[in-house]
């Protein structure tokens, strides 16, 4: 179902329910209202016969009667009776002869009880009314048909229905109208959506002037397409990157094979070739690894495993690892400020994604420090764990330390220092994954400071 239908259907219910209830309690009230009225004029009439009665010196029945007939106006089917305490009646008036009441013994009797009872006796409104004075007990009754009232409740109910119908429909028309112009900007985001292609990303929404749920949206999206045009711009660059780094030893390997063929050579020559070769080889093996790693850490959570680890674990493994790797480097572990509740130590993570981060930050610390070492600083607390890798060297340029974690950068001094610059692109990557920042703070020719900050587990089971 369209949803300009939803919401002029949804519109139109809401003003049918209202327009009902307020046509309903109108009727409900105006009904009552005749009643009270009609029970107060009965309840007179009664009244005034019974002073009349108890006047029998000045107010014969037959005097009383002409007054009655001529006061009929108000009702039609009038019916005026009395009965004394036996009774007995005494006085009777009616319009017809037909319309005399036929009351019960045992109705006189509730009804010098109750001293009033207001009822229905088929289409005429009736009231048995205990009269009495200091001469006279008598029970009244006094009947007719409300023909003002029930034309004028006819009439309301007439108007009520006529104006309930049309008000549904005029309800129905605005619904439709307000719903066609509400979607309007909806219409129109959606076609600019439409638009927008992988070949031009550039182009933003109008969000307009009006601070409402179309501009958030409007800007929501406009948000969604910069993080696209990003993530664009990011994968064009890492492909072209990713191509050169893998295209340059690929070239190397052939113009050497080209060159070595053109004519027989000595062995000692064809194992210079093959060194080279293997050398070239290893290159792209490592660069091979190091883009799957970062293809792996760019993934989800839901394709890796997420189990508790203790991080000063992973921390104590690094100084081997790194002096396997090059054993001019090496690690010195501060762990003098560590929390006395080992609790605190877990984090909810992937061990070995987490130790190639942190060891991609060593190794980088370790290659550019002057003295080949990393010192790592580990604290932790309730809520966080911090690592910290400091090194001793030239330090990164103010203007340098947004781009340190793209794919493939590097700083333009260091460019001569092997490495694909994918190693702090990875360890963010891998932060990130586990819900974590890294905050880079470096001092030109002095150091410079990577810190990592997880969540505890600890804390993160309290949340």
């Amino acid at each position: 179902m369209p949803i300009r239908l939803k919401i002029t259907l949804v519109f139109s219910a809401i003003v049918f329910f209202i327009l009902g209830l307020v046509c309903v309690i109108v009727y409900y009230f105006s009904y009552t209202n005749r009643e009270k009225n009609i029970g107060a004029r009965l309840t007179n009439v009664a009244i005034t016969t019974g002073r009349f009665l108890s006047k029998a010196e000045i107010f014969n029945p037959l005097l009383i009667q002409k007054i009655d007939s001529l006061t009929a106006i108000a009702f039609t089917h009038k019916t005026v009776q009395a009965y004394d305490q036996n009774n007995r009646k005494i006085y009777a008036f009616n319009d017809e002869d037909e319309d005399t009441l036929s009351v019960s013994e045992k109705k006189l009797d509730e009804v010098r009880k109750h001293k009033k009872i207001i009822s229905e006796i088929g289409n005429r409104d009736v009231v048995f009314y205990h009269y009495t004075d200091q001469k006279l007990s008598l029970v009244i009754v006094t009947a007719g048909f409300d023909v003002f009232g029930w034309q004028n409740l006819n009439r309301l109910l007439l108007i009520l229905v006529i104006s309930f119908f049309v008000g549904t429909i005029i309800a129905i028309i605005i619904g439709h109208v307000f719903s066609g112009r509400l979607l309007k900007p909806l219409g129109r985001i959606a076609d600019e959506v439409n638009e927008i292609s992988a070949q031009n990303l550039a182009r933003r929404m109008d969000t307009g002037s009006a601070r409402d749920e179309w501009f958030y949206l409007s800007d929501t999206l406009n948000q969604l397409l910069n993080r696209l045009q990003d993530s664009f711009e990011l994968q064009r660059r890492f492909i072209s990157n990713a191509s050169h780094e893998l295209s340059t030893p690929l070239t190397s390997i052939s113009s050497q094979l080209e060159v070595t063929l053109q004519k027989v050579r000595s062995a000692e020559d064809y194992q210079k070739v093959m060194i080279s070769i293997y050398h070239d080889i290893q290159h792209m093996g490592k660069l091979t690894h190091t883009l799957l790693e970062f293809a792996k850490a760019s993934g989800s959570k839901g394709g890796i495993e997420i189990k508790t680890i203790r991080i000063d674990e992973i921390i104590l493994r690094m100084p081997s690892e790194v002096t396997k790797i090059n054993n001019e480097y090496s690690v010195l572990l501060d762990f003098s400020e560590l929390p006395e509740d080992e609790e605190n130590l877990f984090v909810f993570g992937n061990e070995e994604l987490l130790f190639t981060a942190l060891k991609n930050i060593v190794l980088n610390a370790c290659k550019y420090s002057k003295d080949h070492r990393a010192n790592i600083l580990l604290k932790a607390d309730e809520k966080n764990i911090s690592i910290s890798i400091i090194n001793l060297g030239s330090g990164i340029p103010a203007n340098e330390l947004e781009n340190i974690f793209q794919p493939f950068y590097r700083v333009e001094e260091n460019r001569i220092t092997g490495g694909f610059g994918l190693g702090l692109s990875l360890a963010k990557q891998i932060i990130n994954l586990h819900r974590g920042e890294i905050i880079v703070d470096s001092k030109p020719n002095k150091k410079t400071i990577f810190t990592i900050q997880l969540a505890s587990a600890k804390y993160l089971q309290k949340i």
